[in-house]
């Protein structure tokens, strides 16, 4: 047997590569040739188009009070550098601001804030971390079943300091905290918010990240911290978790996990309730789902959370002001982790004093501070009427291809026949399938155009093929997110005036669901989930069922987003001015940092009261690399 050779193990190489690249280009050709009847077939009642400049600004006017509004995009970035036997974290969120005006009968008018980089509105963070310390704030270290221990999976320092999310977890904690302070801030007015960040996957990934109560104790700073001489428990985190109200929503809908926080609310609002006056006031007539309300009370109960006495529940006072101070909480250690306030010991640490001594904070709880932070500024939104705003540039969602499309075929609400051997050949991706029908349509969707808004919670479900119309099941252990909460589209919003060909990239845009513009019974949708004890839970989600359908909302969004899309910028071309300007002040503040890190290292290595510590401070690989370096140098 002959050993390969270098050479022949290259050459296959390449031809595995060029054999690969040529199948992948070959199955996308052909997945595309089925768009050039994707528009007949599918989207021809699902793309609008034609915004009224007239309806955005008397719309503008009975939201905002007003037809000039401040308006903030933010946008993060984040920095890790190995420094000797440390790793310097780096997380910041920045805000691009200025002012619109919206006209009756002309585009809305947008100006920014002079001065933006030296003026910029932003939150940092830095953390230096010895390498060893990493493994006790990073949860992703922790072994799966015991967040007390290590992953047994061997790590180097190199790939635990190239591994850890401290940097991310910090950045995505400054976006949503900056909203939030920015949405609060009275002298500011903002009416106005653009996150680069999808809203509602953001919530689900933080709920996700934060849904194992064993590391709440083992691995989370927060439990036993006194605000308000109260020690924040599990039931306070755990009521925070979902604390998404709105009454003239319905939120929380009284059904699977949420009907535990829908009864916590209930309990809030009236000192004493019977079982048998918690269904009504739930709406809940049906004898297997009172039994589910039934076994939630008694979980409560056994949480403390409720207590009852001969039948009559009421709200453990100790929960009472549950959410104020987790409100608190978020903000307390939010300006003390990202030096908003002077005066604080170790400020700008990710350290915290609880019960005399000092904690690290971790990145759970990091992700509980940041979920927490999302619901303030949910909160204040609906609360100020602010238009909350996410866009998502290179999404590889599938939620309108996977889910909405299928059921809204099992509902009969698609007016054209679509064929399920043409449908699964599609892209895989929203983004690609609507962005290539747009060129090969260029006559029907003429940019700007939008596809209907649908309910976030649709990613969620799927049609239940077994029970049939009217009934869905979660796409995941039958469990199926928060409705009515955050609607979601596709929007293309630029083409080239040379080339109408030439058209931007589809963004993904969510946004905040308002009662006063999207609770309407036509844009309601009521399907029927089937859970495992048999009850037959209701979910009402919002839709906007086709183009036809008026969506007074929808078209203030596009008119406003129409207006920010720049022509004149090449790399910006279709996206979002005040977030491209966002972006451009975080890089600008990362590659600031960057070079002071830099600077830090290079001084630390030519000090020589440290010069004799720099050898053992040092890791194998950065002696190598420092040695190789200056031999390269040296003529």
């Amino acid at each position: 047997m002959v050993a390969p050779t270098l050479g022949n193990a290259m050459k296959r190489t390449c031809d595995n590569l060029r054999v690969g690249a040529t199948k992948q280009v070959t199955d996308y050709e052909t997945r595309f040739s089925t768009l050039k009847g994707a528009y007949d077939d599918i989207l021809i009642n699902l793309i609008r188009t034609g915004f009224n400049q007239e309806e955005a600004y008397e719309t503008a006017k009975n939201f905002f009070g007003t037809e000039t509004v401040r308006f903030a995009g933010i946008d993060g970035t984040m920095y890790s550098r190995s420094l000797f036997d440390m790793v310097v974290f780096f997380g910041g969120a920045y805000a691009a601001t200025g002012t619109v005006r919206f006209f009756d009968s002309a585009k809305p008018q947008v100006t920014y804030d002079s001065k933006t980089i030296e003026q910029n509105v932003g939150i940092t963070s830095v953390i230096p971390i010895y390498v060893n310390e990493i493994l006790d704030v990073d949860h992703s270290f922790s072994a799966p079943e015991q967040p007390n221990e290590a992953n047994p999976k061997p790590a180097t320092d190199e790939e635990i300091a190239n591994n850890s999310m401290i940097a991310n977890v910090v950045m995505t904690f400054a976006e949503f905290y900056l909203a939030y302070k920015l949405a609060a801030d009275i002298s500011q007015n903002f009416q106005v918010l653009l996150l680069d960040r999808c809203l509602s996957t953001e919530r689900a990934s933080l709920l996700y990240e934060s849904r194992k109560i064993s590391y709440w104790m083992q691995k989370s700073a927060l439990v036993g911290y006194k605000i308000n001489d109260k020690k924040v428990d599990e039931n306070d985190l755990a009521l925070a978790r979902h604390h998404v109200y709105n009454k003239a929503l319905g939120l929380p809908a009284p059904r699977a996990d949420f009907l535990l926080h829908a009864i916590a609310f209930l309990a809030q609002e009236h000192p004493t309730l019977t079982e048998s006056q918690i269904c009504d006031a739930l709406g809940i007539a049906d004898e297997k789902r009172r039994k589910r309300v039934e076994k939630t009370l008694s979980n409560l109960v056994s949480k403390h959370i409720l207590t009852c006495e001969e039948g009559v529940y009421a709200l453990n006072t100790r929960y009472a002001d549950s959410w104020s101070r987790i409100k608190q909480l978020t903000v307390e250690i939010g300006d003390h982790l990202f030096s908003i306030k002077d005066g604080l010991r170790n400020v700008g640490s990710m350290k915290i004093f609880k019960d005399g001594c000092e904690h690290w904070l971790t990145t759970i709880d990091i992700t509980f501070l940041t979920l927490f932070a999302l619901h303030m500024l949910v909160e204040e939104c609906w609360r100020k009427n602010i238009l909350l705003i996410g866009i998502t540039k290179d999404t590889t969602a599938r939620d309108f291809k996977r889910q909405l499309v299928p059921i809204m075929q099992s509902e009969c609400l698609l007016k054209t026949a679509v064929g399920n051997e043409a449908f699964l050949a599609l892209p895989n991706t929203d983004r690609m399938i609507l962005q290539s029908a747009s060129v090969f349509n260029p006559d029907k969707m003429v940019p700007p155009w939008s596809m209907i808004e649908y309910d976030s919670a649709f990613r969620t479900m799927k049609p239940d093929l077994e029970r049939g119309r009217g009934y869905v099941a979660g796409v995941i252990k039958n469990k199926i997110g928060l409705e009515k909460a955050f609607l979601k589209t596709y929007v293309q919003l630029s083409q080239a005036r040379s080339d109408p060909l030439l058209r931007s990239n589809v963004l993904l845009i969510d946004r905040l669901a308002y009662p006063q513009f999207d609770q309407k019974p036509e844009c309601s949708l009521t399907l029927l989930n089937e859970k495992s004890d048999r009850a037959k839970e209701p979910i009402e989600v919002l839709l906007y069922k086709d183009k036809f359908m008026p969506n007074k909302m929808q078209n203030l969004v596009m008119c406003l987003l129409v207006a920010m899309a720049p022509m004149d910028i090449p790399e910006a071309f279709g996206h979002n001015k005040p977030l491209f300007a966002a972006d451009k002040i975080a890089k600008w503040n990362y590659n600031q940092f960057k070079a002071i890190a830099d600077s830090t290292a290079c001084w630390i290595l030519n000090n020589h009261k440290l010069r004799k510590f720099i050898f053992y401070m040092s890791t194998f690989r950065e002696r190598r690399t420092n040695i190789e370096q200056t031999r390269r140098q040296t003529p």
